[in-house]
């Protein structure tokens, strides 16, 4: 095979090689833009769930306010 035939087949190989990794970059570009979004919908759920225990803390009383109990007798088992 001459050296102009071998330069041929290697040329395509490579041809046809890119256009595999074009391929397969596209599709993980996809699933990259797939995982972003599911990423920042629960990073908005978090922040979301956050903001609703902070106002729930916000609403139990404070340590101070609390009146003193006295021990059932439950811990003298």
């Amino acid at each position: 095979m001459s050296k102009i035939e071998e330069l041929a087949e290697r040329v395509e190989r490579l041809l046809l090689r890119h256009e595999e990794v074009k391929r397969t970059n596209t599709l993980l570009e996809q699933q990259l833009a797939a995982v972003v979004q599911e990423r920042d919908s629960l990073r908005s759920r978090l922040n979301a769930a956050r903001s609703r225990l902070d106002a729930l803390l916000e609403r139990l009383p404070d340590d101070k306010s609390m009146p003193a109990t006295s021990d059932s007798g439950d811990s003298a088992r």
